[in-house]
């Protein structure tokens, strides 16, 4: 039996070439988009250009030639919440791997028809939400809403939903999974970094904040070691990084400051002394 091999593999990517009668444009349209496996046709369809000539129109002034693309409703709604998609993960500099995770689990969504009534913006944003949990970059809730549309409590409700129609889980999140974006954001040096991500699992070991979320405990501890440091942050601008409400790192701060003596790192280099620290 004879076998061939050929040498030569077909580019399901985008066409750059333009065949439009009009020389004296530049615009180097696509003849297509790219394939999309996500899509029952893989939005394999064709884009009639508008015509120049005489032919191209009817006695009346008519384009003979409609544009019209075969697509179904289900496929153009995934292909723009797919677009919703990217574009809120551009606004958050987020890789590909978030962008193609969560278009898979929005199609799993839309396909079970599970979340019927939600509307589609909503399971994107939710699903994002998802896919960043599970790459393991989490997000919050806060920085999704600023990127989309949709509400914080709607955007919620979703993830909830989500999680249960598909049956899947995320990972807890921890303090650390914010700390080191935080005290970028913040303009804290490495030094201070350090020592609000040690408050911070020493609260958590000592048992100092039970029933407080990771994002307040860890804008509570940040909030502390800058207080302790010659960079000092309010809890304003810590809970608009954050995501939280001042009166929230209070809380959490509160709850931390009588342990304070036990929470910072041996070496670390204190501007302000532990007793002097605010008592809020």
């Amino acid at each position: 039996m004879l076998v061939f091999l050929g040498d030569r593999v077909i580019d399901v990517g985008s066409e750059w070439r333009t065949f439009s009668n009009d020389k004296a444009t530049k615009d180097p349209s696509r003849v297509g988009d790219s394939q999309n496996p996500l899509l029952s046709d893989g939005d394999l369809s064709t884009m009639i250009g508008k015509g120049t000539g005489a032919a191209s129109f009817d006695e009346f002034g008519n384009s003979k030639y409609q544009n019209r693309r075969t697509m179904s409703s289900s496929d153009r709604a995934m292909m723009n919440a797919f677009k919703e998609i990217t574009t809120m993960a551009d606004r958050i500099n987020l890789p590909r791997n978030i962008v193609d995770r969560t278009n898979n689990l929005f199609k799993q969504v839309y396909e079970q028809k599970s979340l019927k009534g939600r509307a589609n913006d909503a399971i994107a944003s939710a699903c994002l939400y998802i896919a960043c949990r599970q790459e393991g970059v989490p997000r919050t809730f806060k920085e999704i809403c600023a990127v989309s549309r949709i509400s914080k409590k709607e955007i919620g409700r979703c993830f909830k939903l989500i999680l249960k129609a598909l049956e899947t889980s995320v990972d807890l999140i921890t303090t650390g999974d914010f700390m080191s974006r935080f005290c970028s954001n913040l303009g804290l040096p490495k030094q201070v970094q350090m020592a609000a991500t040690h408050i911070a699992r020493k609260a958590v070991e000592l048992d100092l904040v039970p029933g407080r979320s990771p994002i307040s405990v860890a804008a509570a501890a940040i909030y502390m070691a800058s207080q302790a440091s010659a960079e000092k942050r309010t809890q304003k601008e810590i809970g608009d990084i954050a995501g939280v409400a001042d009166v929230t790192i209070r809380q959490s701060y509160r709850l931390i400051y009588p342990r304070a003596p036990d929470l910072f790192p041996a070496d670390f280099k204190f501007d302000t002394p532990v007793d002097k620290l605010p008592q809020l």
